[in-house]
């Protein structure tokens, strides 16, 4: 499934036009994506939450040549899903 199927689901089962559905798509993840940069956790219940975690700068080795590389630290978005999605996939 992609963003433009994610739409036509959304607009069917709401009941809403596909321009509709699409700007409230678009309005959810940019209010995630803002909320996640400023350090917040975002917890949907029953789906999962969004954050930020610190990864560690670290060494690690070019496939290619088999050289010694480092790896500067990052932040990096994370996503745990909730019991509900996790209890609801077969």
């Amino acid at each position: 499934m992609n963003k433009t199927d994610l739409i036509s689901q959304i607009a069917k089962s709401v009941d809403l036009s596909k321009a509709d559905a699409g700007r409230a798509l678009d309005a959810m993840i940019d209010a995630i994506i803002k909320a996640v940069n400023d350090g917040q956790k975002v917890t949907l219940i029953g789906f999962g939450t969004f954050m930020i975690t610190e990864r560690k700068a670290r060494e690690g080795r070019n496939p290619r040549t088999g050289e010694t590389i480092k790896i500067p630290a990052a932040r990096v978005p994370k996503f745990i899903p909730g019991k509900a999605f996790k209890s609801s996939i077969k």
